[in-house]
């Protein structure tokens, strides 16, 4: 009875594990199914070992979705800059003019962004929620004790060292001092910013005019985040691509912070972030393998799944009329719901 009540309790903390590298690399495609075992090994340190100290460190400070969109964001810096180094091997980007040499410092620019940007809200934030989402009772308490935080630091620092390993081994390529440099700088910048941003749990909530219905913020969530993978690979993508960020985050956070905000709209929120990984994981699959039936039917398989995660956010979240209950009064209900780029023949990770 014992051990049955501790895996029921560290249940959400075991999901979240396993739903962040799926999410994060096998949703999108850049992973594909037969592949499955093997980068799991590879990813669930990295990924659910950094989601869910992500999580566990944000809701044990009382904090909530901006802390963890920021956080997120750090972790795709460390990721794509200090450790696979994606943000500034060349060997992940292909040259936009057709030709042979260094990819433009335009389409690296787009790159890092969209590696930044699909880690902090699809590897991190999106994974997060929709287990808190399953789980509203626990949603904004910890899930682990002492022990269970350090074993996840612990995990996720494994998984670092496993991923620089793994890169080098194949690339044999490290960025240059000041690369390095400036990516541990960004990285500690956007953590001090999370906790220095508005994310602790507020005491109110403030009317934001009419209602916005359930489906319309999931249909606008799918809407940015789709254009935001979409956008072109040049300077009007590198423009279009932060403005489209920088939009929903505030207004997001605008409505979340309205009384009839409800779970109903974050499930809504999520599961328009997640479509748009379900389309993009065929677009990847085609880039990639478009002969390869197996990784195919993956793609069709992972978006069933993801309508089966929306459908069942929706019955655990159905009647949450009002007031978001399980983060009542809680800043963190403004988690920006907008994607990453489809990577230009290489893998995200």
């Amino acid at each position: 009875m014992a051990r049955r009540k501790r895996t029921r309790r560290l249940a959400p903390a075991i999901g979240l594990l396993f739903l962040a590298p799926w999410v994060g690399e096998f949703l999108l495609g850049s992973s594909p199914i037969q592949h499955a075992p093997a980068a799991l090994v590879l990813l669930l340190p990295l990924y659910g070992g950094g989601a869910l100290l992500i999580r566990e460190v944000t809701r044990r400070l009382g904090r909530g979705y901006p802390t963890i969109v920021l956080l997120g964001a750090a972790y795709g810096v460390i990721e794509a800059g200090l450790l696979d180094q994606s943000m500034f091997n060349p060997a992940f980007l292909e040259p936009d003019n057709g030709t042979l040499g260094a990819p433009s410092l335009v389409l690296s620019a787009n790159n890092a962004l969209g590696y930044v940007a699909g880690h902090a809200i699809w590897s991190i934030t999106v994974p997060i929620a929709v287990v808190e989402l399953l789980t509203r009772d626990r949603d904004t308490t910890p899930w682990l004790g002492r022990l269970g935080l350090a074993t996840t630091a612990l995990l996720y620092a494994v998984g670092g060292v496993i991923v620089f390993s793994f890169i080098y081994a194949e690339y044999h390529f490290v960025a240059s001092p000041v690369q390095l440099l400036g990516a541990a700088v960004a990285a500690v910048a956007l953590t001090v910013a999370a906790f220095v941003i508005r994310g602790d749990l507020e005491t109110g909530v403030k009317p934001a005019g009419r209602e916005v219905k359930p489906w319309i913020v999931g249909a606008g969530a799918f809407v940015v985040s789709s254009g935001f993978v979409a956008r072109p690979e040049n300077a009007v993508g590198l423009v279009v691509g932060p403005a489209l960020l920088l939009a929903a985050w505030w207004f997001v956070r605008r409505l979340s912070r309205a009384s009839w905000w409800s779970a109903r709209h974050r499930a809504a929120l999520v599961s328009g972030a997640m479509l748009t990984y379900a389309w993009t994981g065929f677009v990847v699959t085609y880039l990639l393998w478009p002969d390869d039936r197996i990784a195919w039917f993956g793609n069709g398989l992972f978006a069933l799944m993801a309508v089966g995660l929306i459908v069942w956010m929706a019955k655990r979240t159905a009647g949450g009329n009002g007031t978001d209950a399980g983060a009542a009064g809680s800043s963190h209900r403004g988690a920006a719901g907008v994607g990453c780029q489809v990577p230009s023949g290489r893998e995200q990770s």
